[in-house]
């Protein structure tokens, strides 16, 4: 994810202001709740008790003047919408856990920097071991053996890592072949659209990039994925404004869980609150429905890969947040943060959390961190380790396939974030399920863990860019396993040595 610390990050739409906020069950009693004044059209997670079906809650949203527009049986969770303005009130009751609107809880993907490569570099670029053109630029994959794990396995097409994320190029040269189509959709307003111009790009080639780190073919043209041999699922959850909103991410997580996937990858952040806490009446809702979502996929077979973020926070000693909500509307909010606020879904249980790391293999300048946070790191780039910080340098960040969205034209790129760090895992997990097929999410998480090059804390206090002050300034504390990097930096030889 690329975001930058205290930065509001505007796109070309505002999401709507939070509608009605959100009531907890025992708020109403009656079933036959009599609607109020119209007001916006407004979508609305309902959760019923865990394990009681959603039946009563289903009846609920009827009576309450709303119209259920997704269901999600196994996890008791319906999405909702309704243009009665007091709907979360009369929703509430008998059958009805919880309840929120989702207006206003729209999160901007921050989409960095791209630098993108000319024609000219790409015809002028050296060949290489894998045959592809613009492996010498991919010091990435170098750093973390992808080429010696390829002479072992490029990966299984029975693997499919689910890209929840902006949509992938389907008529890009390096993915054509990769992408499995039948397990691609989009997932915008939680409700499933198959056909494949919902899942392409709109405004955002994230995905496209996140794609290509994972699995770009080797076919003698551009780069090479990190498993080539697998299959990518494209599952859209960003909308065209630029937002993940609750019930795409949910409707992302249960539809990769129930389409036979074993791996997705997650570069974003749900909630335009860095920090979702449970304790906020506004937000526990949200925490419990991708919660659900997130162990039903999990319990299905399917790791989940998260980006630990790119604010430089210490995600194990978070106290202020001042940079929410990220809503594009809504002014910042100062708040303090306890141990019932998390970042999600990088901090829900079961998640491999990653952090960046640059080529140096030192932690890169904007990535959050945490003892007990952090599982792993992978490349993300660090653009600003050669000049501490002076000015950019665009060939240390990760180059992947790219998608013009105003030309709609493919090509290839540099971007750089823990949302280039993510994919990485995801596809050292892929060829691991791919020469382990036994592996269940646990184990492979574990394995990921074991297998990874340990790297140690920086002594001191880390300012690897002393030039922009001590904006960006760190403490690593731990041993083996410690905050910066977890268990150590990937590496795709072990997984299948």
């Amino acid at each position: 994810m690329t975001r930058v610390p205290r930065t509001r990050l505007l796109g070309t739409a505002s999401a709507a202001v939070l509608a009605a906020g959100a009531v907890l069950a025992g708020a109403a009693s009656t079933a036959t709740a009599t609607p109020a004044a119209a007001g916006a059209d407004t979508t609305y997670l309902v959760l019923a008790p865990q394990g009681q079906g959603t039946t009563k809650a289903k009846d609920r949203v009827t009576a309450a003047g709303g119209t259920v527009v997704a269901r999600y049986d196994a996890i008791g969770v319906l999405v909702a919408r309704s243009t009665n303005s007091a709907f979360t009130t009369a929703v509430a009751g008998s059958g009805v856990e919880s309840v929120a609107s989702t207006a206003g809880l729209g999160s901007l993907l921050d989409e960095g920097e791209t630098t993108s490569l000319s024609a000219q570099d790409v015809a002028d670029a050296a060949g290489n071991p894998t045959a592809e053109p613009l492996w010498a630029n991919q010091w990435d994959m170098r750093q973390i053996d992808v080429d010696d794990a390829h002479a072992v396995t490029t990966g299984s097409p029975d693997v499919t890592v689910g890209v929840l994320d902006s949509g992938i190029s389907s008529t890009h040269p390096d993915l054509a072949t990769q992408i499995a189509k039948d397990k691609s959709a989009s997932c915008i307003g939680g409700v499933v659209d198959t056909s494949e111009a919902a899942w392409n790009p709109t405004t955002s080639d994230h995905g496209t990039h996140v794609a290509g780190t994972i699995a770009a073919a080797i076919n003698n043209v551009g780069i090479a994925g990190v498993a080539p041999g697998v299959k990518v699922a494209s599952v859209k959850v960003v909308s065209d404004a630029g937002y993940i909103y609750p019930e795409a991410a949910v409707c992302g997580f249960m539809w990769a869980a129930d389409h036979g996937m074993q791996v997705t990858n997650n570069s974003y952040y749900i909630d335009p609150w860095e920090f979702n806490c449970k304790n906020d009446p506004r937000q526990r809702p949200v925490w419990q429905a991708v919660q659900r979502a997130i162990r039903y996929s999990q319990n299905k077979g399917v790791l989940t890969v998260a980006s630990a973020g790119n604010s430089n926070v210490d995600l194990q000693h978070k106290f202020v947040d001042d940079a929410s909500p990220n809503d594009g509307s809504s002014p910042v909010e100062t708040r303090t943060i306890n141990g019932a606020c998390v970042d999600l879904p990088a901090e829900a249980p079961g998640v491999v959390t990653v952090s960046a790391t640059g080529p140096t293999q030192q932690k890169s300048y904007y990535s959050s961190y945490g003892q007990g946070v952090v599982e792993v790191a992978a490349p993300g780039g660090d653009t600003r380790f050669r000049t501490q910080g002076a000015k950019s340098t665009p060939t240390d960040g990760i180059l992947s396939t790219t998608f013009n969205t105003v030309t709609r034209t493919n090509g290839w790129g540099y971007k750089q974030g823990t949302s280039m760090a993510g994919p990485h895992v995801a596809g050292v997990a892929a060829l691991a399920v791919s020469a382990h097929p036994e592996m269940q999410p646990g184990q492979l998480a574990s394995f990921l863990q074991r297998t990874a090059s340990p790297l140690a804390c920086p002594s001191g206090t880390y300012n690897p860019t002393p030039a922009l002050g001590t904006a960006y300034v760190a403490t690593c504390s731990g041993g083996a396993k410690n905050g910066f990097y977890g268990a150590g930096e990937v590496n795709a030889f072990r997984v299948v040595s």
